[in-house]
């Protein structure tokens, strides 16, 4: 991929796009589920099956803290003053095994990896496409250094769909059919990547560029195509497919051609902190034999994206 980053689906209707606007800052959430049954934030549980696997500092503390962009349902999103969703489901369940609480912190999605790099965050889920840039820091813009890079736990495969209005009043089949169009998306994702790089073809092919709006949120850009000022927004095919069913009781939108660029998603952990990272792995490693994993993606209608094993670092 070429991407800078990627993200992100669920069942309900999607957050209105002022509602979802609205979740910003860093407060700090817990994330869905009974994942505070045995972590309170006093230390981690003992008696949980991986619980040894984990770092001193966060078997002490019981805590994980997750940085995430919670506004992407159904991956997650804010519904009753917690974050909900399949990454939040996916956490509760990791929780049980290693005996801690994940906490999902709200953030921007193009600086989570910033916030894990400081220290405000322990890991980040939030749809993130595991990729090489990612992994070895590299601005996938500029081509250059940009950090330490991160390592990576992958847990879900999924790749970027176009999204139109309802009745896809433009005809949109493909990428191809984008240049000299105003097309909408999140910016630092792998959407927006794509977006740059079929830009880049659309001129080799001698045809008009697209006219590029990113926003911080992907309610934003749903915004946007909804009032009929874009004629495509590109996201994760569970959103893609979630905001088709959910927006406007299935009258807003609609998903067109195939998923492009298909890869996994990753959990971020720093690389400084490997033995959390394989901690993580080996918890959802647990979740897919147990069957909660598969319990988890069938409740959100994803099961097309479930992976046999978690792999470290398994993006391209």
């Amino acid at each position: 991929m070429t991407a800078s980053s990627t993200r992100r689906t669920t069942a309900r209707s999607r957050i209105a796009a002022a509602g979802a606007i609205a979740v910003a800052g860093t407060l700090l959430l817990t994330g869905c589920g009974d994942q505070t049954d045995k972590a309170t934030g006093s230390g981690s549980s003992t008696d949980a099956p991986l619980a040894a696997k984990l770092p001193a500092d966060i078997k002490k503390s019981g805590v994980i803290k997750v940085g995430s962009d919670i506004a992407y349902p159904p991956v997650e999103y804010m519904e009753g003053g917690k974050a909900v969703g399949i990454d939040p489901d996916i956490a509760a369940a990791l929780g049980k095994q290693l005996g801690v609480e994940f906490q999902f912190q709200n953030g921007k999605f193009d600086q989570l990896i910033v916030g894990l790099q400081s220290g405000r965050s322990q890991a980040i889920m939030s749809a993130m496409n595991d990729t090489k840039d990612r992994q070895n820091g590299i601005d996938s813009d500029t081509g250059k250094k940009a950090g330490t890079g991160v390592d990576f736990v992958d847990y879900f495969t999924a790749g970027t769909s176009i999204l139109v209005q309802k009745g896809n009043p433009k005809g949109i089949k493909t990428l191809d059919d984008l240049c000299g169009k105003v097309v909408a998306l999140q910016r630092g994702t792998t959407s927006e990547g794509i977006a740059k790089a079929q830009n880049a073809k659309c001129k080799k092919d001698g045809k008009k560029p697209f006219t590029l709006q990113t926003f911080d949120t992907d309610p934003e850009a749903l915004l946007r195509l909804k009032q009929g000022a874009s004629v495509a927004d590109l996201n994760d095919f569970p959103v893609a497919a979630y905001n088709a069913k959910t927006s406007g009781g299935g009258k807003d939108f609609e998903v067109v051609g195939d998923q492009i660029e298909a890869g996994p998603y990753g959990i971020a952990v720093s690389k400084k902190n490997t033995q959390l990272r394989d901690a993580i792995q080996a918890a959802v490693n647990a979740i897919i034999k147990n069957g909660e994993y598969a319990k988890i993606l069938e409740k959100w209608n994803v099961k097309q994206g479930a992976v046999t094993e978690a792999k470290i670092n398994g993006g391209s």
